[in-house]
């Protein structure tokens, strides 16, 4: 198996929603995002397969190594031997890579967050960094407010699958939610684990929504409307991600019961049509110039 279609079976086959964000993109872009989120995939899997704590981190030292070796024209794995030839096209950073790491290495060491505060670190690790590798990639204008929706549209993307694997991350030991706001709405970890979702849990659920409708408020107020076209990547990211929200307040919060989603049908539609009228928002800019 080549190393581009290693990465297309890991990011592409196996993600329920990435694939509708590729809809329209010229192919050497769309070979870089896939090898990028097959990478972040590939690495974010080791702590659930190695239960063993020490495991997981020699396996983490190996990819560390990786990195090393990519950067040096020497890759091993297919996933960077697919990134390789990629780097002298795009900006993508080595320290973006180790990050990334480095986020794994926090599902390893950590399993609750005090607090939002603490929880930052995660999301900056976990969501924002694959974000601004994705946005280096479909490429921007405005070097400093087109990272800044980057790293906000990142940060969100990860807050709602904390919010959605919530009962699943709970028993594997991890509790992803701020403690403080469990208190806060008198949620312990066994109302995580039941089958029901009960008043307090859809309250502490409907918070964590707010927030996510707050971090996309603050990621389009930063895109600037010369970088709208070529984020589309991350716009249908968003925009996915926001109307499965919309379906999962719709149905009173009921994720420990039951998965809501969007039919493959509903996803292409909203992606077509977002990168359709972005396309026409983008001819109409450039007849004004």
């Amino acid at each position: 198996m080549i190393a581009d279609d290693y990465c297309h079976d890991l990011a592409v086959q196996g993600s329920k929603d990435f694939r509708y964000s590729l809809l329209g993109l010229p192919l050497v872009q769309r070979q870089t995002l896939v090898a990028v989120h097959a990478f972040y995939l590939e690495v974010t899997q080791i702590p659930e397969e190695c239960r063993d704590s020490s495991v997981a981190r020699v396996k983490l030292d190996w990819w560390r190594a990786e990195i090393s070796r990519l950067f040096a024209d020497n890759p091993e794995h297919p996933i960077t031997c697919a990134l390789h030839p990629r780097l002298a096209t795009f900006n993508l950073p080595e320290e973006y890579f180790r990050e990334i790491l480095d986020g794994v290495a926090m599902d390893i060491d950590y399993d609750a967050y005090p607090s939002f505060t603490e929880l930052t670190l995660y999301l900056h690790r976990h969501g924002s960094i694959p974000a601004l590798l994705m946005a280096e990639i479909t490429g921007y204008q405005d070097r400093r407010a087109t990272p800044r929706f980057a790293h906000e549209a990142g940060a969100l993307l990860q807050l709602f699958e904390l919010l959605y694997e919530s009962r699943c991350h709970t028993q594997q030991g991890h509790f992803y939610l701020p403690e403080d706001e469990m208190q806060r709405f008198g949620v312990g970890p066994g109302d995580l684990l039941a089958a029901q979702t009960t008043g307090r849990v859809r309250q502490l659920f409907a918070f964590q929504a707010e927030r996510i409708h707050e971090y996309y408020r603050r990621a389009l107020d930063a895109l600037p409307e010369a970088d709208r076209h070529t984020q589309c990547h991350l716009l249908i990211r968003l925009e996915l991600t926001m109307s499965l929200l919309a379906e999962i307040a719709e149905e009173g919060y009921r994720l420990l019961e039951q998965q809501t989603y969007l039919t493959p049908l509903r996803k292409l539609w909203i992606a077509w049509r977002l990168r359709g009228r972005e396309q026409r928002r983008y001819r109409r800019r450039m007849s004004l110039v």
